[in-house]
């Protein structure tokens, strides 16, 4: 049975909102199945229960689904204007849907006006407290959730599915990515959970389904997009973060880890990463389980021993081409527990220091 869809889905969450916030009890429920034509925002403590509902993103709006409430702002890039103790918090089938495809992607970028990161399902920024839970997210137009400047967080018992939709030369439509046929995909980068800069003391744990890049990627580039939300003032590194339990098929990595340009990952532990890309309807092999770094340059230079330190890998069972991909400097880095399967290779290894 297709779901029906109500069309006033963001002012109508939006009133939910401000009703609980005016009634003091900063908690409000959603369901039904709604269609989003715009971003909705989320006040500082508040919890907002997605309750066996299912949320779209409208055919040709370019938007975030949700942010916070100080996103975008000019006391959103300051310490004064953080947003602290936000949930959203799913129950029984609780969907958050990227729709038909709009076409901005990185390639596309700002060609009219438009940046790619308006294409989150989530976007925080400048966010202290935070819980994700219980989300099914399908058909990401980019990246399904992320986070910049964000802290002391959770983010787990997530599902996703992004669009595998394949357009080769001739304009032939066809729905099993292939990696020999890369320029085929048509929804690129589009990842599950991404940490951008400044992220810390987060856990992300039951991470599953597929993405057609990375399924949790910590990123650290200082792009144009975290200059754009960049907290003065605020620490740049991203560090304390903990990943368990990702059990996913992901056309590039399922757990990617970069830094470039002088900016910082440390003291991270990922722990259990399962590839299921063998049994996966939606693409014919992943490329790696584990990346940290990359040969390709992203930024003015690689990163340095000094800037990649105390990373902890440990039980992770890949079928893709590698399990473990290093680049770049780093230092401190232990692994263990590593399972190489349907012709996997163990590491692939173009560290610098």
């Amino acid at each position: 049975m297709i779901d029906k869809f109500n069309l006033n889905g963001t002012e109508y969450i939006t009133s939910l909102i401000k009703k609980a916030v005016e009634n003091e009890s900063r908690t409000a429920t959603v369901q039904g199945n709604f269609i989003i034509s715009s971003a909705i925002r989320i006040p500082g403590n508040f919890t907002l229960i997605l309750d066996n509902c299912h949320l779209r993103m409208a055919d040709g709006c370019y938007s975030n689904l949700f942010i916070n409430a100080h996103h975008d702002t000019e006391i959103g890039r300051s310490p004064d204007g953080t947003d602290h103790n936000i949930s959203i918090i799913g129950k029984g089938k609780a969907i958050l849907d990227g729709g038909e495809y709009n076409g901005l992607s990185e390639r596309t970028h700002k060609q009219n006006g438009l940046p790619v990161w308006k294409n989150n399902l989530l976007l925080f920024t400048n966010v202290d407290g935070f819980k994700i839970s219980g989300i099914h997210c399908r058909n990401q137009r980019w990246y399904a959730m992320n986070f910049i400047h964000c802290a002391n967080g959770y983010i787990g018992n997530i599902d996703f599915c992004a669009n595998h939709t394949a357009i080769d030369v001739q304009g032939n439509v066809y729905y099993k990515l292939q990696q020999d046929k890369y320029e085929d995909v048509l929804v690129k980068n589009a990842d599950g959970i991404d940490l951008r800069q400044g992220c810390h003391d987060i856990t992300i744990e039951n991470i599953s389904g597929f993405t057609e890049d990375d399924t949790v990627a910590l990123n650290n580039i200082n792009s144009e997009m975290e200059q754009t939300f960049t907290v003065t003032g605020l620490s740049s590194d991203i560090y304390n973060i903990k990943i368990r339990n990702v059990k996913s098929a992901a056309f590039c990595s399922n757990v990617r880890l970069l830094n470039q340009g002088g900016m910082k990952i440390h003291d991270i532990v990922i722990d259990g990463v399962y590839d299921t890309s063998d049994k996966s309807l939606y693409l014919d092999k992943g490329v790696y389980a584990i990346r940290i770094g990359d040969t390709r340059l992203y930024s003015t230079r690689q990163a340095t021993k000094t800037e990649t330190y105390n990373i902890t890998v440990r039980n992770v069972c890949s079928k893709s081409y590698y399990a473990v991909a290093l680049a770049g400097g780093m230092q401190g880095v232990v692994m263990y527990g590593i399972e190489c399967h349907n012709g996997c290779k163990m590491i692939l290894d173009k560290r610098t220091q």
